[in-house]
């Protein structure tokens, strides 16, 4: 996504980010930015809002925008043929070229998949937890070391020009767009020129639609190479449009600002320019997992961890939590699961991203892709999740019973979740989509 988010793109990225988008079987904007999953999380209401993200109000909150499945439904529409030519009046007057908008336009047609994905983005509704799963999952951390390895020395040259840690900016790349293989392939025009012409967020569609046509006319990309998700999330770290105009950088030198080539250098640094934009501090980590003491009372306002401590808030270890800096403390499920100790780190990923659940993605994924531990409490489920391996099984066993999935990954997306409740519901199960221990053992029975 993933994410650059997700990160922003209106009032459907507010919960679960944007500046990114993912794959339907591995989205973790919750099906957010495109795929149907909306990550639900309880904060302590103790925390204080966050701030506005400044990305240019990208991604509405909510707004699901999974870059991966392309249905081009591409039809005839002589309303749409006339909006393209009132716009183009419009997109004149703001300094487009007419032949650079000639040719961005040319072929261009309404695309009823863009609408349905934008029609049907809150269907499922899905817990902390299960999106850490997905975010943390065993195989976008190995592709995430994986990264490393092959793009340590970019990475390396770009934490030491921007001050962001390598790790932070690959689990950014890891859960935008799955380090690169998950960038979308939608006609970046053609789907901006459908949603701003849908009207239900038409204003806002409209100014990216100015902004891609901006881009295309600086030469940083051509018309044929300039795709992206289905709204409007575009390279390998996902920036909207009027993001990418105010935040890419040219990292290598050549010229262009290019987040959607084979070398990642340019997307990677620019995610790095983001964060240190939003005041990113080197060595403070985004949080830390504590444990609290029983019956503590004062969970409010930000402290130093030594005075956290004083109040019996610890880390897992037993021991008082180094002072990085000013946290607050965080519960994402309530009392009852994981709390950790935030730091401003945190609030910057949120810049780009206005989420918690991606935030606490961004952060995990980092400590895990630099060697750390799974997080350690237990999650308030109600019920006994599956392992990795066996979710794969179920996977299978659905695909066997001629559910369509795509992909036997392990990592529960929008098309895994249906194909559970399509199968529950036949069984006279409940419908709630869950992958359980039950769920799995009902379905080796033949």
């Amino acid at each position: 996504m993933s994410s650059t988010v997700i990160g922003a793109i209106l009032a459907v990225y507010a919960t679960v980010g944007w500046a990114m988008a993912a794959p339907v079987e591995t989205s973790l904007r919750p099906q957010a930015r495109p795929g149907s999953v909306e990550v639900v999380t309880r904060v302590a209401a103790v925390m204080p809002v966050p701030a506005r993200s400044l990305r240019p109000q990208a991604r509405p909150s909510g707004l699901n925008t999974d870059p991966e499945q392309v249905t081009r439904v591409a039809t005839s529409n002589p309303a749409f043929d006339r909006w393209i030519k009132a716009f183009r009046g419009r997109a004149l007057a703001r300094g487009i070229k007419p032949q650079v908008f000639d040719a961005a336009f040319r072929n261009v047609q309404y695309n009823g998949d863009v609408i349905s994905k934008d029609r049907n983005q809150v269907e499922f509704k899905s817990q902390i937890w299960d999106y850490l799963d997905n975010a943390a999952a065993p195989p976008r951390v190995d592709e995430g070391k994986r990264a490393l390895r092959k793009y340590g020395r970019v990475l390396r040259q770009i934490e030491q020009r921007y001050g962001v840690e390598q790790e932070v900016v690959a689990a950014v790349w890891g859960l935008e767009s799955r380090y690169g293989t998950r960038m979308g392939t939608y006609n970046m025009i053609e789907a901006l020129a459908t949603l701003a012409f849908d009207g239900r967020r038409g204003a806002f569609f409209e100014k990216q639609l100015i902004a891609a046509l901006k881009i295309l006319q600086s030469g940083d990309v051509s018309v044929r190479n300039f795709d992206g998700s289905w709204a409007g999330a575009m390279g390998h770290t996902q920036f909207i449009p009027t993001s990418y105009l105010a935040y890419a950088v040219d990292f290598n030198g050549d010229g262009k600002r290019d987040i959607w080539s084979d070398n990642p250098g340019d997307a990677l640094a620019s995610t790095a320019a983001y964060l240190k934009r939003f005041g990113w501090i080197k060595g403070q980590p985004w949080g830390v997992e504590v444990r609290l003491p029983r019956g503590l009372k004062s969970t409010s306002g930000s402290r130093m961890p030594s005075q956290w401590a004083k109040l019996g808030v610890v880390g897992m270890n037993g021991k008082p939590v180094r002072d990085f800096g000013s946290a607050r403390l965080f519960l994402p499920a309530g009392q009852q699961g994981a709390a950790f100790l935030v730091f401003k780190n945190f609030s910057v990923i949120k810049r780009y991203n206005n989420s918690d659940a991606y935030a606490l993605g961004v952060g995990h994924l980092a400590d895990r892709i630099r060697g750390g531990a799974p997080i350690q409490a237990s999650w308030p489920r109600g019920y006994e999740p599956l392992s990795f391996n066996e979710k794969k099984e179920m996977q299978r066993l659905l695909r066997r019973r001629g559910y369509p999935l795509e992909k036997i990954d392990g990592l529960i997306g929008p098309n895994t979740r249906t194909a559970i409740i399509a199968f529950q519901r036949s069984v006279g199960l409940a419908a709630d989509g869950n992958a359980s221990k039950t769920l799995l053992a009902r379905l080796k029975r033949r």
